[in-house]
């Protein structure tokens, strides 16, 4: 199999603003430009007001985790050597929850409410994944 055989994230209209931002080494997160909630994941409608007007802007990437999992199944054939692997979802300083896996764990426990940092990783040659980082 080859980089190009791997399944892919699902990429559209509605979310290529996050994955071009990933591969660009930056998080992007979908907010209304009318009622200014940020919401995922992204829609041609914003859950709360109905408006149409998404604006897709640059996010910190900061926040604490919410909650956890260890995950015994490769979703993708680039994490077939990462089983399993631990899952997070972070409540993210600007507001929405994010869930991806967390990296650079070494010896220490997953805790609810600790400190993470989104860091970008590159998979193979046409594939940026967010993935979390604890911070020290």
């Amino acid at each position: 199999m080859t980089g190009m055989d791997k399944p892919r994230p699902k990429i559209n209209p509605d979310n290529r603003p996050f994955w071009d931002g990933c591969d660009a080494g930056e998080l992007r997160l979908p907010f209304c430009a009318q009622c200014t909630k940020p919401h995922l994941p992204p829609g041609p409608v914003c859950p709360f007001c109905f408006s149409g007007e998404l604006q897709w802007r640059p996010a910190s990437g900061r926040g604490r985790i919410s909650s956890w999992t260890i995950v015994h199944k490769a979703w993708f054939a680039s994490f077939a050597e990462e089983v399993p692997y631990n899952v997070v979802q972070v409540e993210l300083e600007e507001g929405p929850r994010l869930t991806a896996n967390i990296v650079g764990l070494g010896e220490r426990a997953l805790v609810i409410g600790a400190p993470v940092q989104v860091v970008f990783d590159r998979i193979d040659h046409d594939l940026v994944l967010p993935r979390f980082r604890l911070v020290e």
